[in-house]
């Protein structure tokens, strides 16, 4: 990955961490309705760096991964592997797959895998990864958000209060 890329990832970073809530209601509201927000939500980024480090794929970079607490009666952990992708990719889907079974198995929970593409192709939406040979197959779909879909809605944008519409805006 280039340095410039390395750059442009460090703010999103941050600021995804600083306004985390912020962050999921503005792009993901259904999934934010479902989060039990009065329970602590915990960054592991760390966590992430030893899932990518003992993968035996080539090294990937990935933004922020979160430990949350949903609303239903059950116990279980949700991780939000959140990708923030600025330009095409191949096989990013694979790579979406790839960190989500990894982290499935390392935790044992519910895992789901969020992209924020900020790409400028108009076309280009990778929202899954499939594979099959011999009747075993693998089909695993993940939410994305592209932001120049926002366009279209810019004075929308301007009057929110969410500091992810002015993220969106530069």
């Amino acid at each position: 990955m280039s340095q410039q890329n390395i750059d442009y990832d460090v703010p999103w970073k941050t600021f995804i961490e600083l306004y985390f809530h912020d962050f999921m209601t503005f792009f993901f509201p259904v999934i934010t309705a479902d989060i039990d927000w009065s329970k602590p939500i915990r960054f592991l980024d760390k966590e992430l760096q030893k899932v990518v480090r003992d993968a035996e794929i080539p090294r990937r970079y990935a933004d922020k991964l979160v430990e949350v607490y949903r609303l239903s009666g059950e116990k279980a952990i949700v991780i939000c592997h959140v990708e923030v992708q600025n330009e095409g990719e191949p096989d990013f889907g694979a790579k979406m797959y790839n960190y989500n079974y990894r982290l499935r198995d390392r935790y044992n929970c519910p895992i789901v895998s969020l992209a924020i593409l900020t790409d400028d192709s108009k076309t280009w939406r990778p929202s899954g990864f499939q594979d099959e040979l011999w009747g075993c197959s693998t089909d695993f779909k993940f939410p994305i958000v592209k932001l120049l879909d926002y366009q279209e809605n810019w004075a929308a944008l301007e009057a929110s209060r969410n500091p992810f519409a002015v993220v969106v805006m530069a």
